[in-house]
């Protein structure tokens, strides 16, 4: 089996806050082989971006492993995490912010050369050069500033940055998020040919469903704080084994009227309950149309899913039992169609 390039076990990151502390991520372990990409989704709170910048010691995890190859990124000193950084790096969601203003394009490019490669500055330019070309801009542009970019532009810089080490892994959150229908695809594009020229590792933090399917060949769903499903796209997609990855698929519009008036949906009420005051048992209990009474007791089982994968729900061992059929054929057997349930 490939060795992966990325192995996360039991990461947690909590925040104080007061007297009190915030279980921002639980438990989250999840691994991304070499020159793969696994989208991370959930709503805004669940803590995919946490986990996103804690992976990379860009916010310090509290417990738990984050093995880039065979170091230990969680526990690396100070010396070795500046080593590391060369194999890890991240294109942030807002590239209005992410980009100094008062650099070049050619300094923002050159930095990580200088920091990390001992390289002539003839041949740095010469990089810098290469890389912009690489992500569809004309090597003659290193010489500007941000501010005479687009959005997009700016986005496309911002990658070609995050790949000037020729890194092992790129975190990406929500990278075309603040674009326009238009440019998202275009950069979405581009991703998937860098990635496909340098067998770079992506973690890709997103709440548009429709991009982390059409990017990522697995997915891992965060509700909470915690994962709740992981497994193939396609299969959780299209079969998926947790109420809370049902709802969230089945809030998708399809372009399609009549399959969108027959689809089965699933209406979640209210907001997430708060960090500082989870649910007993089962986080999503509070909101979910299928909860029982053993979910107020007991956090969840993971067991694993037809079709690959796991999730974690009392619906596979108590009550219907579903053990590891998906949730959509549940409720197709029993001619469920919309539910709703309110906080």
């Amino acid at each position: 089996m490939t060795t992966p390039c990325l192995r996360v076990e039991n990461l947690n990151v909590m925040y104080d806050v007061g007297k009190r502390k915030l279980h921002a991520a639980k438990d989250v372990s999840f691994e991304i082989a070499p020159g793969e990409t696994l989208g991370l989704v959930g709503e805004s709170g669940s803590g995919k971006s946490t986990a996103g910048l804690a992976l990379l010691r860009l916010i310090e995890p509290s417990s738990g492993k984050i093995m880039l190859g065979d170091t230990n990124v969680a526990t690396a000193g100070r010396r070795e995490l500046q080593l590391l950084r060369k194999r890890m790096q991240m294109v942030f969601q807002d590239p209005y912010s992410s980009l100094n203003p008062s650099m070049t394009i050619e300094q923002l490019l050159t930095e990580p050369l200088i920091v990390h490669a001992d390289m002539a500055a003839s041949d740095r330019r010469a990089a810098v050069g290469k890389m912009l070309e690489s992500v569809g801009l004309h090597a003659g542009y290193a010489a500007r500033y941000p501010h005479e970019f687009s959005g997009g532009q700016r986005q496309r810089i911002a990658i070609a940055r995050s790949m000037m080490l020729h890194p092992d892994l790129v975190v990406l959150d929500e990278p075309v998020s603040a674009l326009d229908v238009s440019t998202q695809s275009q950069i979405l594009k581009l991703l998937k040919n860098v990635q496909a020229a340098s067998g770079t590792a992506f973690l890709l933090v997103a709440h548009d469903l429709a991009v982390v399917r059409l990017m990522s060949p697995r997915v891992a769903v965060m509700y909470l704080g915690e994962i709740v499903e992981t497994g193939p796209s396609a299969r959780v997609y299209d079969e998926p084994a947790h109420p809370y990855t049902a709802a969230l698929i089945s809030a998708v519009p399809f372009p399609d009227p009549v399959r969108q008036r027959s689809a089965n949906r699933i209406i979640l009420g209210g907001d997430l309950p708060s960090p500082l005051n989870p649910p007993s048992g089962c986080r999503f209990r509070t909101r979910c149309p299928f909860a029982m009474d053993i979910c107020a007791r007991a956090a969840p089982p993971t067991v694993q899913v037809e079709g690959g994968g796991v999730a974690a729900c009392h619906l596979h061992t108590e009550g219907p039992k579903l053990g590891g059929r998906s949730l959509n054929a549940f409720m197709r057997e029993r001619n469920i169609g919309a539910m709703e349930v309110t906080t």
